[in-house]
Protein backbone atom coordinates (compact mmCIF):
# COMPACT_ATOMS: atom_id res chain seq x y z
CA UNK A 1 0.00 0.00 0.00
CA UNK A 2 1.51 3.47 -1.16
CA UNK A 3 1.72 6.03 1.54
CA UNK A 4 0.43 9.16 0.41
CA UNK A 5 3.65 11.07 0.51
CA UNK A 6 4.37 8.22 -2.76
CA UNK A 7 1.41 8.45 -4.11
CA UNK A 8 1.84 12.29 -4.68
CA UNK A 9 5.13 12.08 -5.87
CA UNK A 10 4.02 9.30 -8.59
CA UNK A 11 1.49 11.11 -9.65
CA UNK A 12 3.53 14.05 -10.03
CA UNK A 13 6.43 11.98 -12.17
CA UNK A 14 3.17 10.35 -14.20
CA UNK A 15 1.74 13.71 -15.02
CA UNK A 16 5.02 15.64 -15.88
CA UNK A 17 6.43 13.05 -18.18
CA UNK A 18 3.32 12.83 -19.86
CA UNK A 19 4.04 16.26 -20.58
CA UNK A 20 7.56 16.64 -21.14
CA UNK A 21 8.66 13.02 -22.36
CA UNK A 22 11.77 13.87 -19.88
CA UNK A 23 12.76 11.66 -16.87
CA UNK A 24 11.62 13.39 -13.63
CA UNK A 25 14.67 14.23 -10.88
CA UNK A 26 13.69 14.96 -7.25
CA UNK A 27 15.27 18.53 -8.08
CA UNK A 28 12.79 19.44 -10.27
CA UNK A 29 10.08 17.80 -7.91
CA UNK A 30 10.87 20.30 -4.65
CA UNK A 31 10.03 23.08 -6.46
CA UNK A 32 6.58 21.78 -7.27
CA UNK A 33 3.06 23.02 -5.63
CA UNK A 34 2.56 20.59 -2.83
CA UNK A 35 5.34 19.53 -2.50
CA UNK A 36 6.54 20.36 0.84
CA UNK A 37 9.14 17.95 1.86
CA UNK A 38 13.44 17.78 1.21
CA UNK A 39 14.71 16.45 -1.78
CA UNK A 40 16.54 13.74 0.60
CA UNK A 41 12.90 12.69 1.88
CA UNK A 42 11.90 12.97 -2.44
CA UNK A 43 15.09 10.31 -3.27
CA UNK A 44 14.36 8.00 -0.80
CA UNK A 45 10.34 7.95 -1.98
CA UNK A 46 11.41 7.80 -5.53
CA UNK A 47 13.95 4.66 -4.45
CA UNK A 48 10.96 2.76 -2.61
CA UNK A 49 9.07 3.95 -5.63
CA UNK A 50 11.54 2.54 -7.90
CA UNK A 51 11.68 -0.86 -5.49
CA UNK A 52 8.31 -1.45 -5.84
CA UNK A 53 8.47 -1.33 -9.51
CA UNK A 54 6.37 2.06 -10.47
CA UNK A 55 9.03 3.73 -11.49
CA UNK A 56 12.13 3.29 -12.80
CA UNK A 57 15.78 4.64 -14.32
CA UNK A 58 16.47 4.88 -17.81
CA UNK A 59 20.20 4.59 -18.81
CA UNK A 60 22.60 7.69 -17.99
CA UNK A 61 19.71 9.80 -16.52
CA UNK A 62 19.26 11.05 -12.67
CA UNK A 63 15.69 11.03 -13.21
CA UNK A 64 13.04 8.20 -13.24
CA UNK A 65 10.15 7.71 -15.82
CA UNK A 66 6.63 5.30 -14.40
CA UNK A 67 7.32 2.08 -15.36
CA UNK A 68 4.22 -0.02 -16.86
CA UNK A 69 2.99 -1.07 -13.76
CA UNK A 70 3.01 2.75 -12.27
CA UNK A 71 1.22 3.77 -15.49
CA UNK A 72 -1.36 0.71 -14.59
CA UNK A 73 -1.91 2.42 -11.42
CA UNK A 74 -1.82 5.60 -12.38
CA UNK A 75 -4.97 4.82 -14.97
CA UNK A 76 -6.88 2.64 -11.98
CA UNK A 77 -6.09 5.21 -9.12
CA UNK A 78 -4.79 8.22 -9.36
CA UNK A 79 -6.74 9.31 -13.40
CA UNK A 80 -8.62 12.74 -12.55
CA UNK A 81 -11.33 13.65 -14.87
CA UNK A 82 -11.16 16.09 -16.99
CA UNK A 83 -13.81 18.30 -18.74
CA UNK A 84 -13.48 18.46 -22.03
CA UNK A 85 -12.38 22.07 -23.10
CA UNK A 86 -14.56 24.37 -25.35
CA UNK A 87 -12.63 24.11 -28.16
CA UNK A 88 -12.77 20.13 -28.42
CA UNK A 89 -16.23 20.32 -27.29
CA UNK A 90 -17.27 22.53 -30.27
CA UNK A 91 -14.88 20.39 -32.77
CA UNK A 92 -16.64 16.79 -31.69
CA UNK A 93 -19.88 18.33 -31.48
CA UNK A 94 -19.37 19.74 -35.24
CA UNK A 95 -20.01 16.55 -36.89
CA UNK A 96 -22.99 15.48 -35.53
CA UNK A 97 -24.14 19.42 -35.90
CA UNK A 98 -23.94 18.00 -39.82
CA UNK A 99 -26.83 15.97 -39.44
CA UNK A 100 -24.97 13.26 -41.96
CA UNK A 101 -27.29 10.24 -41.95
CA UNK A 102 -24.95 7.84 -42.95
CA UNK A 103 -23.84 6.08 -39.65
CA UNK A 104 -20.55 4.59 -41.86
CA UNK A 105 -19.69 8.19 -42.69
CA UNK A 106 -20.24 9.63 -39.10
CA UNK A 107 -17.71 7.03 -37.27
CA UNK A 108 -15.46 7.95 -39.96
CA UNK A 109 -15.79 11.83 -39.54
CA UNK A 110 -15.90 11.37 -35.75
CA UNK A 111 -12.28 9.24 -36.05
CA UNK A 112 -11.02 11.94 -37.85
CA UNK A 113 -11.70 14.45 -35.71
CA UNK A 114 -10.86 12.69 -32.57
CA UNK A 115 -7.06 11.43 -34.13
CA UNK A 116 -6.99 15.91 -34.94
CA UNK A 117 -7.20 16.30 -31.37
CA UNK A 118 -5.16 14.16 -29.57
CA UNK A 119 -2.32 13.71 -32.16
CA UNK A 120 -2.63 10.19 -32.10
CA UNK A 121 -3.58 7.39 -34.30
CA UNK A 122 -7.33 6.29 -34.20
CA UNK A 123 -8.54 3.25 -35.05
CA UNK A 124 -12.90 3.04 -35.92
CA UNK A 125 -14.92 -0.46 -36.30
CA UNK A 126 -18.23 0.77 -38.30
CA UNK A 127 -21.49 -1.32 -37.04
CA UNK A 128 -22.13 -4.58 -37.27
CA UNK A 129 -24.23 -5.09 -40.39
CA UNK A 130 -25.17 -8.76 -40.14
CA UNK A 131 -27.23 -7.63 -36.85
CA UNK A 132 -29.19 -5.12 -38.65
CA UNK A 133 -32.32 -5.09 -39.88
CA UNK A 134 -33.69 -3.77 -43.22
CA UNK A 135 -35.08 -0.45 -43.51
CA UNK A 136 -36.21 0.70 -46.71
CA UNK A 137 -35.16 -0.08 -50.49
CA UNK A 138 -34.80 2.06 -53.00
CA UNK A 139 -33.87 1.95 -56.81
CA UNK A 140 -33.57 4.95 -59.00
CA UNK A 141 -32.92 4.74 -62.18
CA UNK A 142 -29.77 7.35 -63.59
CA UNK A 143 -30.16 6.42 -67.46
CA UNK A 144 -32.00 4.00 -69.83
CA UNK A 145 -30.40 0.34 -68.68
CA UNK A 146 -29.38 1.70 -64.93
CA UNK A 147 -30.31 2.09 -61.75
CA UNK A 148 -28.83 2.92 -58.11
CA UNK A 149 -29.87 0.72 -55.67
CA UNK A 150 -30.04 2.39 -51.78
CA UNK A 151 -30.21 -0.39 -49.16
CA UNK A 152 -30.86 1.71 -45.51
CA UNK A 153 -30.85 -0.58 -42.18
CA UNK A 154 -32.34 0.18 -38.90
CA UNK A 155 -29.70 1.80 -37.64
CA UNK A 156 -28.91 4.01 -40.46
CA UNK A 157 -26.22 2.21 -43.12
CA UNK A 158 -26.74 3.18 -46.28
CA UNK A 159 -25.42 1.30 -48.67
CA UNK A 160 -25.62 1.99 -52.54
CA UNK A 161 -24.32 0.59 -56.25
CA UNK A 162 -25.40 0.84 -59.47
CA UNK A 163 -27.29 -1.98 -61.17
CA UNK A 164 -28.21 -3.17 -64.80
CA UNK A 165 -31.99 -3.21 -65.23
CA UNK A 166 -32.28 -6.32 -67.50
CA UNK A 167 -33.83 -5.58 -71.01
CA UNK A 168 -37.96 -5.70 -71.22
CA UNK A 169 -38.29 -4.32 -67.61
CA UNK A 170 -40.43 -1.11 -67.66
CA UNK A 171 -40.69 1.77 -65.19
CA UNK A 172 -43.71 0.02 -64.21
CA UNK A 173 -42.07 -3.10 -63.48
CA UNK A 174 -39.07 -1.76 -61.48
CA UNK A 175 -42.28 0.01 -59.23
CA UNK A 176 -44.07 -3.11 -58.56
CA UNK A 177 -40.60 -4.85 -58.03
CA UNK A 178 -39.45 -1.97 -55.35
CA UNK A 179 -43.03 -2.22 -53.40
CA UNK A 180 -42.91 -5.67 -53.00
CA UNK A 181 -39.74 -5.86 -51.55
CA UNK A 182 -40.51 -3.33 -49.16
CA UNK A 183 -43.80 -4.75 -47.89
CA UNK A 184 -41.85 -8.46 -47.77
CA UNK A 185 -38.58 -7.53 -46.31
CA UNK A 186 -38.65 -4.94 -44.46
CA UNK A 187 -37.09 -5.75 -40.75
CA UNK A 188 -35.69 -9.10 -42.13
CA UNK A 189 -31.40 -9.25 -40.82
CA UNK A 190 -29.17 -8.24 -43.24
CA UNK A 191 -27.61 -11.66 -43.70
CA UNK A 192 -31.15 -13.16 -44.16
CA UNK A 193 -32.36 -11.31 -46.96
CA UNK A 194 -31.17 -13.81 -49.62
CA UNK A 195 -32.74 -16.17 -47.91
CA UNK A 196 -35.72 -14.72 -47.68
CA UNK A 197 -35.97 -13.67 -51.09
CA UNK A 198 -35.39 -16.76 -52.56
CA UNK A 199 -37.73 -18.55 -50.30
CA UNK A 200 -41.10 -16.03 -49.91
CA UNK A 201 -40.75 -12.84 -52.41
CA UNK A 202 -39.31 -14.79 -56.09
CA UNK A 203 -43.20 -16.49 -56.52
CA UNK A 204 -44.38 -13.16 -55.92
CA UNK A 205 -42.40 -11.35 -58.55
CA UNK A 206 -42.56 -13.82 -60.73
CA UNK A 207 -46.49 -12.92 -60.96
CA UNK A 208 -45.95 -9.12 -61.19
CA UNK A 209 -42.87 -8.38 -63.65
CA UNK A 210 -41.50 -9.00 -66.37
CA UNK A 211 -38.51 -10.76 -67.40
CA UNK A 212 -38.80 -12.52 -64.37
CA UNK A 213 -35.10 -14.32 -64.16
CA UNK A 214 -32.99 -11.26 -65.08
CA UNK A 215 -34.96 -9.50 -62.31
CA UNK A 216 -34.46 -11.87 -59.46
CA UNK A 217 -31.10 -11.89 -60.29
CA UNK A 218 -30.54 -8.27 -60.11
CA UNK A 219 -32.38 -8.01 -56.98
CA UNK A 220 -30.12 -10.15 -55.07
CA UNK A 221 -27.14 -8.38 -56.37
CA UNK A 222 -29.00 -5.37 -54.44
CA UNK A 223 -29.43 -7.09 -51.07
CA UNK A 224 -25.87 -9.01 -50.94
CA UNK A 225 -24.53 -6.37 -48.37
CA UNK A 226 -21.30 -7.12 -47.15
CA UNK A 227 -21.76 -7.84 -43.72
CA UNK A 228 -17.89 -7.05 -42.61
CA UNK A 229 -17.74 -4.31 -40.18
CA UNK A 230 -16.00 -1.66 -42.20
CA UNK A 231 -12.54 -0.51 -40.47
CA UNK A 232 -11.40 3.32 -40.40
CA UNK A 233 -8.15 4.57 -39.81
CA UNK A 234 -7.12 8.00 -39.14
CA UNK A 235 -3.91 9.88 -38.32
CA UNK A 236 -1.43 6.55 -39.38
CA UNK A 237 1.73 8.36 -39.23
CA UNK A 238 0.76 10.42 -35.97
CA UNK A 239 1.64 7.65 -33.19
CA UNK A 240 5.32 7.38 -35.49
CA UNK A 241 5.50 11.44 -34.54
CA UNK A 242 6.24 10.35 -30.71
CA UNK A 243 9.95 10.30 -29.52
CA UNK A 244 9.41 7.13 -28.56
CA UNK A 245 8.96 5.70 -31.95
CA UNK A 246 12.05 7.42 -33.62
CA UNK A 247 14.10 3.71 -33.54
CA UNK A 248 13.68 2.56 -37.16
CA UNK A 249 13.04 -0.78 -36.00
CA UNK A 250 10.05 -0.17 -33.96
CA UNK A 251 8.85 2.34 -36.25
CA UNK A 252 9.01 -0.55 -39.05
CA UNK A 253 6.94 -3.08 -36.89
CA UNK A 254 4.62 -0.18 -35.81
CA UNK A 255 3.84 0.47 -39.11
CA UNK A 256 3.81 -2.61 -40.75
CA UNK A 257 0.60 -3.81 -38.09
CA UNK A 258 -1.14 -0.26 -39.05
CA UNK A 259 -0.94 -1.03 -42.28
CA UNK A 260 -2.59 -4.94 -41.89
CA UNK A 261 -6.52 -4.70 -41.23
CA UNK A 262 -6.69 -7.61 -39.68
CA UNK A 263 -3.70 -6.87 -37.52
CA UNK A 264 -5.68 -3.59 -36.28
CA UNK A 265 -9.04 -5.24 -35.36
CA UNK A 266 -7.15 -7.97 -33.52
CA UNK A 267 -5.62 -5.63 -30.66
CA UNK A 268 -9.30 -4.50 -30.17
CA UNK A 269 -11.08 -5.73 -27.21
CA UNK A 270 -14.47 -6.22 -29.77
CA UNK A 271 -16.22 -7.91 -27.22
CA UNK A 272 -16.10 -5.86 -23.84
CA UNK A 273 -18.17 -2.99 -23.65
CA UNK A 274 -17.46 0.12 -22.55
CA UNK A 275 -13.65 1.31 -21.72
CA UNK A 276 -10.68 -0.01 -22.03
CA UNK A 277 -7.47 0.93 -21.13
CA UNK A 278 -4.35 -1.50 -22.49
CA UNK A 279 -0.81 -0.52 -21.96
CA UNK A 280 2.57 -1.94 -23.03
CA UNK A 281 3.29 -5.36 -22.69
CA UNK A 282 -0.90 -5.75 -21.31
CA UNK A 283 -1.53 -6.13 -25.52
CA UNK A 284 -0.03 -9.37 -25.84
CA UNK A 285 0.82 -8.43 -29.42
CA UNK A 286 4.95 -7.56 -30.62
CA UNK A 287 5.36 -4.49 -31.56
CA UNK A 288 2.91 -2.82 -29.02
CA UNK A 289 5.69 -2.76 -25.96
CA UNK A 290 5.65 0.48 -26.11
CA UNK A 291 1.97 1.96 -27.08
CA UNK A 292 -1.20 2.02 -25.12
CA UNK A 293 -4.35 1.30 -26.53
CA UNK A 294 -7.85 3.09 -24.71
CA UNK A 295 -11.24 1.78 -26.59
CA UNK A 296 -14.47 2.53 -26.27
CA UNK A 297 -17.74 1.10 -27.63
CA UNK A 298 -20.84 2.74 -28.66
CA UNK A 299 -24.33 1.22 -28.81
CA UNK A 300 -27.86 1.17 -30.34
CA UNK A 301 -29.64 0.34 -27.12
CA UNK A 302 -28.27 -2.71 -25.39
CA UNK A 303 -26.78 -3.88 -28.19
CA UNK A 304 -22.75 -3.15 -29.38
CA UNK A 305 -22.69 -1.89 -33.35
CA UNK A 306 -19.09 -0.38 -33.18
CA UNK A 307 -15.32 0.18 -31.17
CA UNK A 308 -13.42 3.11 -31.25
CA UNK A 309 -9.70 3.04 -30.27
CA UNK A 310 -6.92 5.34 -29.66
CA UNK A 311 -3.52 4.25 -30.27
CA UNK A 312 -0.69 6.27 -28.25
CA UNK A 313 2.55 5.95 -26.59
CA UNK A 314 2.19 4.87 -23.30
CA UNK A 315 2.56 8.19 -21.76
CA UNK A 316 -0.50 9.19 -23.62
CA UNK A 317 -2.75 11.97 -21.87
CA UNK A 318 -4.75 8.87 -20.76
CA UNK A 319 -7.44 11.42 -18.97
CA UNK A 320 -7.91 13.92 -21.72
CA UNK A 321 -8.31 11.17 -24.77
CA UNK A 322 -11.08 9.24 -22.01
CA UNK A 323 -12.87 12.29 -21.92
CA UNK A 324 -12.86 12.73 -25.51
CA UNK A 325 -13.93 9.06 -26.46
CA UNK A 326 -16.71 9.28 -23.65
CA UNK A 327 -17.80 12.86 -25.52
CA UNK A 328 -17.90 10.77 -28.86
CA UNK A 329 -18.90 7.81 -27.82
CA UNK A 330 -21.59 9.78 -25.96
CA UNK A 331 -22.90 11.61 -28.86
CA UNK A 332 -23.22 8.73 -30.89
CA UNK A 333 -25.26 6.64 -27.85
CA UNK A 334 -27.65 10.19 -27.79
CA UNK A 335 -27.75 9.56 -31.92
CA UNK A 336 -29.20 6.23 -31.69
CA UNK A 337 -31.63 6.38 -28.74
CA UNK A 338 -33.18 9.15 -29.82
CA UNK A 339 -33.72 7.46 -33.73
CA UNK A 340 -32.99 10.62 -35.19
CA UNK A 341 -31.31 8.21 -37.92
CA UNK A 342 -33.45 8.42 -40.73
Amino acid sequence: MLTERQLLILQIIVDDFIRMAQPVGSRSLSKKEGISFSSATIRNEMADLEDLGYIEKPHSSAGRIPSEKGYRFYVDHLLSPQLVNEDDARSVKSVFAERIFEIEKLVKNSADILSDLTNYTTIALGPKVSENRLKSIQLIPIGTNQAVSIIVTDTGIVKNRTVTIPPGVSMSDIEKMVNILNERLINVPIHQLNDKLYKEVAMILRSHVSNYESVLKMVSNTIDVPIEQKLFLSGKTNILAQPEFHDVETMRVLLNMIEKKDELKSILPIEQLGLSVKIGKENEKSGLENVSIISATYSLGENQIGTFAVLGPTRMEYSRVISLMHLITGQLNLLFSSKDVE
